[in-house]
This record gives structure tokens, sequence and C-alpha cells, in this order.
């Protein structure tokens, strides 16, 4: 998900790398916080695989800052992990998120229509934190008051989300 993110921020605009560790961190940073030791190696890594350029700009009243930019290359990737998301990219909320914020990126509408079907066809099956006899224990059926609190947020957010989904693909599915 580090990577979709720097593609999908550098897509937008040239950043240096400070300036896309706080994009980063505010997009996900709460809950996954990223680090310099992950950010700075992913960014060499893609600077290498040729889907970033750098260049150098001269700080305010620093050293030179790296300004990093996307290539054609990188812009192809972003495009394939927008296309072709993991199924863990589908089922995590996090990383869904991301790939939810970089989606607009993807030009052609039925691809966009499609990675939100498989998001909901996930939501749409039977799950829950706990099982009993390997059936879904629901919020009703909960004796425990957290566990049944977990439950009651947990349904009340998929329905809120699935509502969303099946609007976002109706609209995606219209005729321009």
């Amino acid at each position: 998900m580090l990577e979709l993110s720097i593609l999908g921020f550098l897509a937008e605009a040239p950043l240096h790398g400070y300036e896309l560790k706080e994009r980063i961190k505010a997009l996900s940073g709460h809950v996954r916080p990223v680090s310099d030791g992950a950010l700075y190696p992913a960014i060499t890594r893609l600077i290498k695989a040729g889907k970033l350029d750098e260049h150098a700009e001269p700080g305010a009243s620093a050293a030179p800052r790296r300004i990093l930019s996307l290539t054609d290359k990188g812009r192809e990737d972003l495009l394939e992990r927008l296309r072709h998301p993991k199924p863990v990219d589908i089922t995590d909320q996090v990383r869904f998120n991301t790939v939810l914020s970089f989606l607009r990126h993807l030009p052609d509408r039925r691809e966009q229509a499609e990675v939100l079907r498989r998001r909901l066809e996930f939501l749409t099956a039977p799950t829950s934190f706990f099982y009993e006899g390997g059936e879904p224990v629901r919020a009703e059926e909960a004796e425990d008051l957290f566990r049944r609190g977990m439950l009651r947020v947990a349904r009340a957010t998929g329905e809120a989300e699935r509502a969303w989904l099946t609007e976002a693909v109706a609209q995606l599915d219209q005729p321009s």
C-alpha cells in the first residue's frame, strides 16, 4: 500500500519526500504510521524501477530538496494496481480506503465500478468477528456487552458502506 500511496500522490503533483510523507500520514498514518525506514527505501525502489523521477531544488533555508515526480512507467503501474487490487486490498478497510483515494485516476468508469463491485461482493458475504459452531455470531446473539457493541458498530458501518457502494456503482454504470 505504501507504493500505491506514493504513486497515487505523485500522480497528482510532484512532491518532495517530506510533503509526500505528510500526505501518506494524513491518509492512513493514524492507523498504520509510515516510517522513514519504510518510505525512503520504497522511493528508492520506485526510482530504480523507472517509475519515479527525482531532481534537486534549492531548499528555503536548508539543503536542496529532492523533488519526486511520476514517470509514464509509474503512471502505468499506478493504473494497473488500481485496475487489479490484490484481494487483501479489497477486504482490508484501510487498504481499500487507499485504493479508493486514488481510484479517480483510473480513466475507465467500468473499471472503477468493477473495483467497487469487488468490495461490495466482499461486504455482502456473511461474516463476523466471532463464530459459534462455524456460524457467524450476530450482534443480537452476543452475550458480552463489548462484543455486542463491536458487532453493532461493524454492522452499521457495513450497511452504510454497502449503500454508498451500490449508489456509486449505479452512477458509474450510467452513460457519461
